[in-house]
């Protein structure tokens, strides 16, 4: 009884935590930014929260969980992070997964998967226990992986923001759990190319 108790509430912080996660990527749009938006939480606290400052830094590294995750080590004074969480709205990429092992988040939660550029789906770097086994002094053990919790939230942002970006990308299999891009002998599938003279006729960028 106290074990589903303690599940529950785990889960009902997720959702709490990823909800404002949500909200801060629907005000990274309004900033001119793609969606993107990260919240460290350690049990019911916040400890940073960002979102992706690319576009106004002009800067490509400014991603929403590396900037959440040096806010962090800045306010608990420690660049070991082990007892919190870091709840995303899209999968981290590569280079946040690295980050996120370096400072041993312990748990990871995220809405919208990345077949094409994710850290755990695609690179598996999340779960990698070469990392730590090798280099136990500089990465932590894998963290605990939440995928797709309100995944449906998270991508109406984005439909309602920019529809035909999130066309284009669902289109090419790079977000989303149902679009999967299929493996053949260690290459990717070939995909149709986007009709992307028709898209320009839609928006009028032949006129």
């Amino acid at each position: 009884m106290v074990g589903m108790d303690m599940r529950r509430t785990v889960e009902a912080r997720d959702a709490s935590m990823l909800a404002r996660c949500i909200d801060l990527s629907r005000y990274a749009t309004s900033q001119g930014e793609n969606p993107f938006a990260c919240v460290i939480g350690r049990d019911d606290e916040v400890i940073a929260e960002a979102t992706t400052r690319e576009r106004r830094d002009a800067d490509v590294t400014r991603h929403a969980e590396i900037i959440a995750i040096s806010d962090a080590q800045a306010k608990l004074g420690t660049t070991k992070l082990w007892k919190c969480t870091l709840y995303s709205t899209l999968e981290p990429c590569a280079m946040c997964a690295f980050c996120i092992r370096a400072s041993g988040i312990a748990r990871v939660v995220y809405s919208i998967p990345s077949s094409i550029m994710g850290g755990s789906s695609k690179w598996d770097i999340l779960g990698d226990h070469d990392l730590s086994d090798a280099l136990p002094e500089v990465f932590h053990k894998p963290p605990q992986i939440v995928a797709g919790l309100m995944e449906n939230e998270a991508e109406q942002v984005w439909r309602e923001w920019h529809p035909i970006d999130w066309a284009v990308l669902r289109h090419r299999h790079a977000v989303g759990q149902s679009l999967v891009r299929p493996v053949h002998g260690g290459q990717s599938a070939p995909r149709k190319p986007f009709l992307w003279n028709r898209l320009r006729s839609w928006l009028g960028g032949d006129s």
